[in-house]
């Protein structure tokens, strides 16, 4: 049986470890808003998601109520190039849908993205040679690039630039210029705190899955092993101190970055983001 033609009204398209985690959280508490439960289904960007159909995707907003604003957060749709087939499905099911991007600092974004990956095991060595060898710790950064296909596609008026510096300084008059694009009143949550802070990670071990993230080896340990112990083997696994590039490496990223911020600037001239976001310009 076809799912009925329940659709996003708005997507909240990246950018990665720019805060969107805490965005997404804060417009699901709001009355008439609804996000989708996973909240990054990734739907138009991963393959074998894609597969699934779009009776799948539009299954996800089936439990809005009427009048509701429909919604996603997907950091993989500002993942060029790693899924350049996002943009052309996207155009295939929406018409005109309302796009929040969201950008911080690109320089501590990319810092932010290694923890990240550091902390998934997937990245080692020295930071000269995994940047080498993954060009896309600075490509998501590239916002400029990133978003202008999106607003070619469906009109700069339908993208909405934000930063995750103007949501902690002023979070209530960011979230009042987001509801005033999607054409409701937002209320910051308090309570609701940060979500998905890439500082207080903890790396990994080999066999992480079997021997941590288990609910049987989880009670042997409360058993076996004193809460003391516990304590000091998880600190010893946590990223307390950023990691510092070497000059050579942060200046030719630098670089790079204030190259897009000239094409971001040509989509959204004057827009407060432009030095918040780049102080290593000033």
């Amino acid at each position: 049986m076809s799912v009925p033609h329940v659709l996003p009204d708005f997507l909240v398209v990246g950018a990665m470890k720019c805060g969107t985690t805490t965005l997404a959280a804060q417009l699901a508490a709001q009355p008439g808003v609804f996000m989708t439960t996973p909240k990054e289904p990734n739907f138009f960007s991963d393959d074998e998601v894609w597969a699934r159909g779009p009776d799948w995707y539009r299954g996800l907003f089936a439990g809005a109520r009427p009048g509701d604003l429909r919604g996603e957060a997907s950091t993989h749709y500002t993942k060029l190039p790693t899924y350049p087939a996002t943009l052309p499905r996207m155009a295939e099911m929406l018409e005109a849908p309302r796009i929040v991007y969201m950008i911080r600092n690109p320089v501590e974004r990319t810092v932010s993205h290694y923890i990240h990956e550091w902390s998934q095991g997937a990245l080692a060595g020295d930071p000269v040679t995994v940047f080498a060898h993954h060009p896309e710790l600075v490509a998501y950064g590239c916002y400029g690039m990133q978003i202008a296909p999106y607003a070619d596609r469906f009109g700069a008026g339908n993208v909405f630039l934000t930063s995750l510096e103007q949501l902690t300084a002023r979070p209530q008059d960011e979230l009042d210029r987001i509801g005033a694009f999607l054409g409701r009143r937002l209320a910051w949550r308090e309570d609701l705190g940060a979500r998905n802070v890439s500082a207080e990670r903890s790396r990994k071990l080999p066999l992480h899955g079997l021997l941590v993230d288990n609910p049987v080896a989880e009670a042997l340990r409360r058993r076996l092993v004193p809460k003391s112990l516990r304590t000091r083997i998880r600190e010893g696994r946590r990223m307390t101190d950023r990691p510092e590039l070497p000059d050579t490496l942060r200046e030719a990223i630098e670089g790079a970055f204030a190259e897009d911020r000239r094409t971001l600037a040509a989509l959204f001239p004057g827009h407060p983001a432009l030095d918040l976001c780049y102080p290593f310009l000033g």
